[in-house]
């Protein structure tokens, strides 16, 4: 397959889940893949697995001050970005009641902050022609209980995908938004929740979904690759929703 071929992706938190799907795929498509993460171990690993050929900068999204680090330290191997996935995230929930100011803000550095001043540094590296593409949620659309500062961030991050849709347009620049529903991702496991309560949760979501499942990493990296792509040349400032049907479908 080669509808990446002799392009150049960068894929923000690409050591598990999502991110490391879609590098993985993004690779065999013929792209040279660069993928960064905030833990040295997984980057090793996620680098090991991906092969030598694949570039790995330890970057974290939560921290501005580091991005220009990341923009220096790209441009030491590559020239040009043809493709700018900005998959980190961060998924911690907390009612209104027990919600902080610290968790708030823990949130919205990495899913608001992170995607602006990430395209912000990466920008001039940006060719015409090239895709971005930011990793929001479905939880932008629904009012889930318990997920008020999760849901801001993601709505944020989408109001952000249509302005910088408008800003880069004359640059030749797409920008466009995958929405995740359930996916089944180590992000789960991050929540700190027991296996029982991981459990219980999945079971409250699942009958909402008229596909009855969670999706897979390798189903949204196929969105990814889609908007990533000259395939998706007259898609821009729109979303791509990749929930089995829950916000479409009553089940």
């Amino acid at each position: 397959m080669s509808r990446l071929k002799d392009k150049t992706a960068l894929i923000t938190g690409g050591t598990t889940g999502i991110g490391l799907a879609s590098a993985r795929l993004f690779r065999q498509e013929g792209a040279r893949v660069i993928i960064t993460g905030q833990d040295t171990r997984r980057l090793e690993a996620a680098q090991k697995e991906l092969g030598a050929d694949v570039l790995a900068v330890r970057s974290d999204a939560a921290r501005v001050a580091e991005l220009p680090e990341l923009a220096t330290e790209v441009s030491k191997h590559v020239d040009h970005l043809d493709v700018l996935f900005i998959n980190a995230g961060i998924a911690k929930f907390a009612p209104l009641e027990s919600l902080t100011e610290a968790l708030f803000d823990e949130i919205h550095a990495v899913n608001v902050k992170g995607v602006v001043f990430t395209v912000q540094q990466l920008l001039p590296l940006l060719v015409e022609g090239a895709s971005i593409v930011v990793n929001t949620s479905i939880n932008a659309r629904l009012g889930m209980a318990g997920t008020l500062a999760y849901a801001s961030s993601k709505a944020a991050a989408r109001s952000l995908v249509r302005v910088l849709a408008g800003e880069l347009a004359p640059r030749g620049i797409r920008v466009n938004a995958i929405s995740p529903g359930p996916v089944t991702t180590p992000l789960y496991d991050k929540l700190g929740m027991t296996a029982e309560q991981l459990q219980e949760r999945a079971g409250q979501m699942t009958p909402h979904i008229p596909l009855g499942r969670f999706g897979t990493s390798d189903e949204i990296a196929n969105a990814a690759l889609f908007l990533a792509s000259p395939e998706s040349s007259y898609f821009t400032g729109t979303e791509l929703v990749a929930d089995g049907g829950w916000t479409q479908v009553i089940p």
